[in-house]
């Protein structure tokens, strides 16, 4: 059975004596296949798995995408039943933030392009509360997804600076079948924005193919991007980038690591996808 804990008290007692190592995957619920794959990889590395469920509020930028955010706690806990998951922390917000709470945690450099620029504050919201989350659990492994890839260099890069010793994994990015990377958001789209968005995937295979085939200018690659993107009526990009894979800077000329990335709005919801180039 799946025990589910709401309290840092009941967290602290529980993990104290919970055998190691610890793998830990933080979720804000809506569980899909890729949380799946998270969740089997901890559970293949780890004693104890534990997944968080929690909606951060802090890494939101409108209300209004908070309150729409979608949710069913017993589906969730169903999953991580089903996934053999050891323990699973589900706190009210103000277990997470106490009265009186008053702490930012900002990273830098990392978390200022791409969606640090097209959402300011999002990632001192990912930040503050990763940071609270691997200081309560203490894992010896947290399980993030590839998707998310400026997200990860954040958390690596908080991870670094302020000793946390929990190793931050990558893990493959989950896609349907059509290429749409899974993602808690996609159950907004309206079927015809389903049918239009797997031209996110589209696009950047086609940026990656032009690379492989020789082609090192950055502004080519991306204007393949936006020419893939601009077939498709539905699609309103937000941002077509072709970055250092270590800094995230802007290329002109692409050498390995680097990583393509875009943003996609399909009616009221936005989508992000990349591809890393080695």
């Amino acid at each position: 059975m799946t025990l589910v804990l709401r309290t840092r008290d009941e967290l602290r007692a529980v993990l104290a004596d919970a055998p190691r190592p610890l793998g830990l995957v933080p979720t804000m619920g809506w569980l899909h296949e890729g949380h799946r794959s998270l969740m089997q990889r901890a559970r293949a590395d780890n004693s104890t798995t534990i997944a968080t469920i929690f909606v951060n509020p802090r890494q939101f930028n409108e209300a209004a995408d908070y309150q729409q955010y979608p949710r069913n706690e017993a589906r969730d806990l169903a999953i991580c039943e089903e996934e053999g998951f050891d323990l699973v922390f589900a706190p009210p917000p103000e277990e997470v933030y106490p009265p009186g709470f008053d702490t930012t945690v900002s990273v830098g450099s990392i978390a200022l392009p791409l969606e640090g620029a097209a959402r300011p504050g999002h990632f001192d919201g990912v930040a503050t509360v990763v940071a609270i989350l691997f200081s309560l659990v203490d894992a010896d492994r947290a399980y993030f997804g590839q998707k998310d890839a400026q997200q990860i260099m954040v958390i690596r890069q908080m991870a670094r600076d302020l000793a946390i010793r929990t190793q931050v994994i990558a893990c493959p990015t989950v896609r349907e079948p059509d290429g749409l990377a899974l993602s808690s958001r996609n159950v907004h789209l309206s079927p015809a924005e389903r049918a239009a968005a797997p031209v996110l995937r589209r696009a950047l295979v086609a940026a990656r193919e032009r690379w492989a085939a020789g082609e090192r200018s950055a502004d080519t690659l991306r204007e393949v991007m936006r020419e893939t993107l601009a077939r498709e009526h539905l699609a309103t990009p937000d941002y077509v980038s072709v970055a250092d894979g270590r800094t995230l800077a802007e290329l002109e000329t692409v050498a390995a690591p680097a990583l393509l990335s875009l943003a996609v709005r399909f009616g009221d919801t936005r989508l992000i996808d990349n591809e890393p180039i080695d």
